[in-house]
């Protein structure tokens, strides 16, 4: 079982420093620019700082450490072959701004790329450019603006479920639009006469997850499309849980308009801690001319950059995106190939089901909703917090002395104390057996010991509302 080494490791800053003085030259150095003082640059040995990292490594945990069942973030291995090619030297030293003639191979891989997602999802066409999800997120929502503008309609309200991820909310009131929620039904779907009654000639468009975020998949979806196009407005597709129906079912073919993928979460490209991610978004062919430019584009045997796009809402970030995320999607595609990604959804969705059941005869947590699920499922601890006054929260802090990252807590937030636990098709029978009997065997424990994890990680339980109060945001201001 993993533990976390416990080291009592200083900042860089406070390590013991060399003598000798490090030389700083300012005379190149426009006034302007120049620091009122030198910055305080740390003055060490290249052991000082490799072991320093090293220690800190220890002290961590990530998906090479064992299972990191984040529900919605799909936090599958990494396969190092993706990582080692993307890091070939013909495509880490490549400038932005090359002329095009001059990278012609990655050019390639990012058009076939964008093709091979659009048979995926069934859109007509791609950008690669957003940096993650939200940021596809957002200029998903200001194509539909743009699409509804081409067309003479003012459209700024845009619907989404009570089981949206918080990005949704956010970034449509980044465009400038409001939000409106349809609350779920019984099983935990849309609740479709409540979409009926919010749906207007005001509605741009609807987010929505298939499956949703409580591993349910929208059976109605054909009529919630029917629906929403009848309003004249578009459907979106957050593509967060896109892992469970890869090579199964596609968007397009449910009806969606326009669609955000995570290819740092569905095609094993690392992600977490703010980075890197990629958030391309496909579109159907009436929403094709507003991507943003460039549009990479095949001129006989050459690809070009076109800028020409007159009804384009412009660029959405610098250059042409994350290529090296794009790279690691792409070899993560050809290694697996059509039956292979199927085989992704399969085994996501078995070992959640198979995961979910367990925990379902174990009898000490609550499953709401509809039974059966795709790649993820949500557990309730409302019946220990009024048994035993464990939450969800001691729960997640508990399993970290067990050697386990937790799962997502309290989201969804239509379900108390709720436990999102996504075991994705990386984890053996035996990783999710061991995990399944922590959960069980933290809810049987002594609550006081509980309510007081971790007890064997670096840092014990912290004040959590303390620290979202005084944030140290540097570490000179501690």
């Amino acid at each position: 079982m993993y533990r976390m080494a416990v080291f009592d490791e200083p900042l860089l800053i406070h390590l013991p420093q060399r003598k000798e003085q490090v030389e700083c030259s300012l005379e190149e150095v426009p006034k302007s620019l120049r620091r009122e003082r030198p910055p305080a640059i740390p003055n060490l040995e290249e052991n000082q700082v490799v072991r320093h990292f090293f220690r800190l490594s220890q002290m961590n945990y990530g998906i090479e450490t064992g299972m990191y069942p984040l529900g919605s973030c799909t936090m599958k291995y990494n396969p190092k072959i993706c990582e080692e090619i993307a890091n070939w030297e013909e495509f880490k030293n490549l400038h932005p701004y090359q002329d095009v003639e001059t990278v012609q191979g990655t050019l390639e891989i990012l058009y076939n790329l964008e093709r091979f997602l659009c048979e995926l999802t069934g859109m007509h066409a791609f950008t690669l450019q957003p940096s993650a999800g939200a940021h596809g997120e957002f200029l998903g929502i200001l194509l539909a603006k743009a699409y509804h503008e081409f067309n003479g309609e003012e459209r700024n309200e845009v619907i989404i479920p009570d089981t949206a991820h918080g990005t949704n909310p956010a970034s449509a009131s980044m465009a400038g639009c409001k939000v409106i929620e349809v609350p779920s039904d019984k099983e935990g779907m849309v609740d479709i006469d409540a979409l009926e009654k919010v749906i207007s000639d005001k509605t741009a468009c609807f987010m929505l997850t298939n499956p949703n975020t409580l591993g349910i998949f929208e059976s109605n979806i054909l009529e919630i499309a029917r629906i929403v196009h009848d309003a004249g407005s578009l459907l979106y597709y957050d593509g967060a849980n896109l892992n469970a129906i890869l090579g199964i079912s596609r968007p397009g073919d449910m009806g969606f308009d326009i669609v955000h993928l995570n290819l740092h979460k569905t095609f094993a490209t690392p992600h977490g801690g703010g980075g890197p991610g990629a958030g391309p978004i496909g579109v159907k062919e009436k929403l094709e001319k507003f991507l943003p430019v460039p549009r990479i584009k095949k001129v006989g045997r050459k690809y070009v950059l076109d800028y020409d796009c007159p009804h384009s809402i412009g660029k959405i970030r610098e250059f042409y995106g994350n290529v090296e995320a794009c790279i690691k999607a792409y070899v993560y595609l050809l290694l697996l190939g059509k039956g292979g990604l199927k085989e992704v959804a399969e085994v996501s969705v078995l070992n959640s089901n198979y995961m979910k059941e367990r925990l379902k005869k174990a009898r000490v947590f609550d499953i709401p909703y509809k039974d059966l699920k795709k790649h993820e499922f949500v557990v309730s601890c409302e019946r220990l917090r009024r048994e035993k006054g464990i939450r969800a929260l001691d729960i997640a802090k508990r399993l970290i002395d067990y050697g386990f990252h937790p799962p997502t807590i309290y989201f969804p937030l239509i379900v108390k104390e709720a436990l999102m636990i996504e075991p994705t098709e990386s984890e053996t029978k035996e990783d999710i057996d061991r995990y399944v009997d922590a959960l069980v065997e933290i809810a049987n424990e002594d609550p006081e010991i509980v309510k007081q994890a971790p007890h064997k990680a670096p840092v014990k339980r912290v004040d959590e509302v303390f620290a979202a109060r005084n944030p140290i945001l540097t570490w000179r201001d501690i």
